[in-house]
């Protein structure tokens, strides 16, 4: 066991951010180290862990640099819930600041990147991967579809040390549709190209609206320290030109931590402050309005494309240059792809500040008590600006302005009881952890826009028509307080049982019969290379482990109560019926796995079977007009996902040369059990029930959930 080229007893981070070695959990954590990370530099570092982590599938955003990216761990499980991994950064939980998604094949214009995209991938120490239930459970029902651990540098204790990085990455289009080049229009002026055989193949390439994109980043840190106090200070900046043009990403971080010890060592103290400042540009459109690549591909065969180039012309009558497209709308909004990249622009700025404190006090060489607090601030600036001769779906003969501002503040505050004890000469080893958590999230929002009056492309508040203009202050206020513990029980540094209960209090929950819910989590592991002197050269380890958990997934905000809103200065009721029975979803949830490994520690392989039921998903039907309301959010349906994953590593030296390498598999497969077997409205006594659940779709497309099916990846 001396040589531990991987390490058999590697140091994981878990959830609330307690460090234990691996061999020690009864369910699956992976982790990756800093340098897998920065190695190919991408805007945002969730990307990087794309094809290293088993059975988590990131789907980055194809709405160009900067853009948020899709954290799926072992399926998906809600239907109309969320189904995104839980972010949390040095054991304090982030809150969702991702842009909303896309709706349907219309909408999606202008999307922005998530909040994990602020973040410099230069300042983390190490990931950490909860991929199920059981590990995640501590963080309560924002985390029942997983969990990525980031943990962030802080200084060392040496000399002042530093470190400057440079990283330059150029991008192109991988794959490109294939397009016939032998048939020309049908009839002039028209998109459509299966028109008679041209004398000459066109030479239209659509590969020629794109551009070479560029990454740019470079980072600055400083580390310092002494035995009683370490310091750590980084800068970074990140220049983005994305492969469609005017799709630019700027960000700048700035990060200081400092780490001082009191009291003989008894007292530690942790401070932080992380800033960001992003400027997001034109990210791509992922529906059909905006979208510069509907004109680019639809572009008629045989034509000449040199002409929409010049995507403006002088309008004598209007004394300016308006827009040149001369196949009109096609029924499909469509606009010159270069007016869309030019004169429809997206700006979003954006500003976040994170603030956080940690203090830890040595109660007794086996017990410790801490405590933690956060500040998240993100300000958000999002201009629209449509220029006099966009198509008139969007803006007036004079254009179309809009500002949206945003605040979002999350405050977090923990407090956490550590007991770690050995009995019997260190036969049977202790470890406990009992805490509270309150997490509050403040939102506000200021909207105001329309189509301009008066002066062409003047992009002001004044100048908007206030007849046609758009209004809105809306914002909320969140809070869940928990109370949580976790055991660990230990026989000789062999066998470990684990069991972990919580229990929330959700805001979102008010007015409901359930005021609170509670989930437990237990597993079992042991070391059965040690237990069953298994060991030898060829396979010196060998762990095998398994763990069931339940946890929770809460319900949005506003469907438990009545509410209300104004127009007109007149209050209006809400069309959706509030449901006071409504419930949490539920998961439940078992997995079982292997640890090994080989050839003196040089290969890892890690393998685990899974089994999920998500039940009391939400759903909306629609009630009869008898009933005063129009929908209600009602508790049903039950979503199965099971799978295996599967993760080998191996690493070695060759004299000066360090060899690494991951290989990753995972299957899963999902069942949609039932969807609404049947609910009884409790004032009209109506009767609904769904065997098939429509999604939306447009032309001949529509997506459809049938019992029996499934859904998502």
């Amino acid at each position: 066991m001396e040589e531990e080229t991987i390490g058999i007893n590697e140091v994981v981070v878990t959830a609330l951010g307690i460090e234990k070695e691996a061999k020690t959990l009864s369910y699956n954590v992976q982790k990756i180290e800093a340098q897998e990370i920065v190695a190919v530099k991408d805007a945002s570092f969730i990307n990087s862990l794309a094809g290293k982590v088993a059975g988590v599938t990131i789907n980055s955003s194809s709405v160009g640099v900067g853009g948020s990216s899709r954290v799926i761990m072992r399926g998906v499980k809600s239907i109309s819930g969320n189904n995104n991994a839980l972010y949390v950064i040095d054991g304090i939980p982030m809150p969702d600041l991702s842009a909303e998604q896309p709706e349907g094949v219309f909408a999606g214009a202008g999307q922005t990147g998530d909040g994990v995209s602020n973040i410099n991938p230069d300042d983390i120490e190490s990931i950490s991967v909860l991929s199920g239930p059981s590990a995640a459970a501590l963080y309560g029902s924002s985390a029942s579809n997983g969990v990525v651990l980031v943990t962030t540098k802080k200084g060392q204790k040496e000399k002042l040390s530093m470190n400057l990085t440079n990283s330059t990455v150029f991008s192109s289009p991988l794959i490109l549709p294939e397009f016939q080049s032998t048939y020309g229009q049908s009839e002039t002026g028209s998109y459509y190209s299966w028109g008679d055989k041209l004398t000459t193949p066109s030479r239209y390439d659509p590969a020629d609206f794109f551009q070479t994109g560029l990454n740019i980043s470079n980072s600055l840190s400083l580390s310092t320290g002494t035995e009683k106090n370490q310091s750590y200070v980084s800068v970074s900046t990140v220049n983005s030109q994305g492969i469609i043009h005017n799709n630019d990403y700027d960000r700048y971080n700035f990060s200081v931590r400092n780490t001082s010890s009191f009291l003989e060592d008894r007292m530690t103290m942790d401070l932080g402050f992380m800033t960001s400042h992003v400027r997001e540009q034109n990210m791509t459109s992922q529906g059909q309005y905006f979208n510069p690549l509907i004109p680019v591909y639809l572009f008629p065969a045989g034509d000449d494309f040199s002409k929409a180039e010049i995507f403006e012309r002088y309008d004598a009558s209007r004394n300016f240059k308006t827009q040149f497209w001369p196949y009109g709308d096609q029924g499909l909004s469509m606009q010159n792809p270069y007016w869309i990249t030019e004169r429809a622009k997206f700006t979003n700025r954006k500003e976040r500040y994170m603030i956080n404190a940690t203090l830890r006090y040595k109660l007794a060489d086996w017990v410790n008590l801490s405590g933690r607090l956060k500040l998240d601030k993100n300000n958000s600036r999002y201009e629209k600006k449509f220029n006099a001769s966009t198509n008139t779906l969007f803006a007036s003969e004079n254009g179309y302005y809009s500002l949206n501002e945003t605040e979002t503040r999350q405050l977090y505050g923990e407090v956490l009881l550590s007991i770690n004890r050995y009995f019997n000469d260190e036969m049977f080893g202790l470890t406990a952890n009992i805490g509270s958590s309150v997490e509050d999230v403040l939102y506000n929002q200021d909207l105001y826009g329309g189509k301009l009056h008066g002066v062409a492309n003047l992009f002001t508040y004044s100048n908007v028509n206030p007849s046609t203009s758009e209004a809105l202050q809306s914002g909320y206020q969140k809070q869940k307080q928990a109370i949580f513990a976790s055991v660990q029980l230990e026989y000789k540094d062999r066998v470990f049982l684990d069991m972990t209960a919580r229990n929330d209090w959700a805001s979102t929950l008010a007015n409901s019969k359930t005021k609170s819910f509670f989930y437990p989590t237990v597993g079992l592991s042991g070391i059965m290379s040690d237990l069953l002197h298994l060991k030898s050269d060829l396979m010196p380890y060998l762990k095998l482990r398994i763990s069931y958990s339940e946890v929770g997934n809460e319900p949005d905000l506003f469907l438990t109560i009545p509410t209300y809103g104004l127009a007109s200065g007149y209050p209006q009721t809400q069309t959706r019926m509030p449901n006071t029975d409504l419930r949490p979803e539920r998961t439940k949830s078992w997995e079982a796995g292997a640890n090994m490994f080989f050839f003196k520690n040089k290969l890892k392989l890690d393998a685990t079977v899974y089994k999920s039921s998500t039940y009391n998903q939400f759903f909306e039907p629609t009630l009869s007009s008898s009933s005063g309301y129009t929908s209600v959010i009602v508790n049903a349906g039950q979503i199965d996902n099971k799978g295996i994953e599967v993760m080998a590593n191996y690493n070695d030296t060759f004299g000066k040369l360090k060899w690494s390498s991951y290989l990753t598999w995972s299957l899963n497969r999902n069942k949609i059990v039932e969807l609404l077997p049947g609910w009884t409205n409790p004032v009209t006594g109506e009767l609904i029930s769904l065997s098939e659940l429509d999604m939306g779709g447009t032309g001949s497309y529509k997506m459809v959930l049938k019992e029996g099916g499934s859904m998502g990846a």
